[in-house]
Order: C-alpha cells, then structure tokens, then sequence
C-alpha cells in the first residue's frame, strides 16, 4: 500500500480487528462494489438491542480490510439505533481519512453495517431498513 494511507489504515490492514464469521449470527450483510470486485461479508450477534459481537470477511484491497476492520469497532457494544448512525464519512474519519479514489471502501464498510442490521431486524420484526444507495460508487447490495 501507498504512502497516502495514514499509520491507523496501515494498522487495520496489517493487523484488522474482528475477523471471520459468526455461525448463528442474528444478522448477516453481503454487500459489494462491481467496480473494483471488493467484497464484504458483516455478521452481528445483537442482544437486548446491543450488538454484543461483530465479525467480518472481506475479499478486497486494504482499504476495504481497514474500513471493514474500523467499522467493527465503531459498533461494537452500541445499540442498534446507534450503529444506524454510522456514517461512511466517519468510518473514513476514524482511519485519518482516505484517498478519493478509495472512498468508496468506507461507502461498503457503513452499507456492510446496514445490511447486517437489516438482515437482523427482517429476523426479527419482519421489516427491515431502507437502505441506502450509492450510484455514483456503482454500489450493490448482494442478495442472500
């Protein structure tokens, strides 16, 4: 990787946090860019409202493994309500920024989220969530 990633992007893709799969996950997101081929698998286990553990795989640059990586932590222990909040925007933020050209990894890492919990609520409550679009990005939700 490049000298434009900053040192927190280098340290979530050289060591990223919360890696793999959840087997009785209560929500699995499947979301994927057809641009760059990246690949994002979110599972969440949620109790009393509270993600209590998240997990990923993503097939893709290190970009998309940080972004994945930050993602994680930033719901971690938060209410489902709360990690709706999660923002592309922030997750970039949270990793010093990243090049334009690479933005579209943080885009993938907040619609990973969405996807996870909306899978969760269908589960759940039979309605999920509206989920965002992003044409520009060439963006794409990957059916179950």
């Amino acid at each position: 990787m490049d000298q434009a990633y900053s040192s927190k992007v280098m340290e979530h893709f050289a060591n990223p946090r919360n890696v793999g799969e959840i087997p009785d996950a209560d929500g699995i997101g499947k979301v994927g860019n057809a641009i760059c081929g990246d690949i994002m698998n979110m599972y969440i286990k949620v109790e009393n409202n509270i993600i209590t553990d998240v997990k990923f795989k993503t097939f893709g640059c290190g970009a998309a493994i940080a972004t994945s990586s930050m993602s994680t932590e930033m719901i971690m222990g938060k209410t489902i309500e709360e990690a709706l909040e999660l923002t592309n925007d922030a997750v970039a933020e949270a990793l010093g920024g990243l090049p334009r050209v690479k933005m579209h990894c943080s885009v993938l890492a907040e619609q990973a989220v969405r996807s996870a919990i909306d899978d969760y609520l269908k589960k759940t409550t039979g309605k999920g969530i509206e989920m965002k679009r992003d044409e520009e990005l060439h963006h794409c939700v990957i059916e179950n």
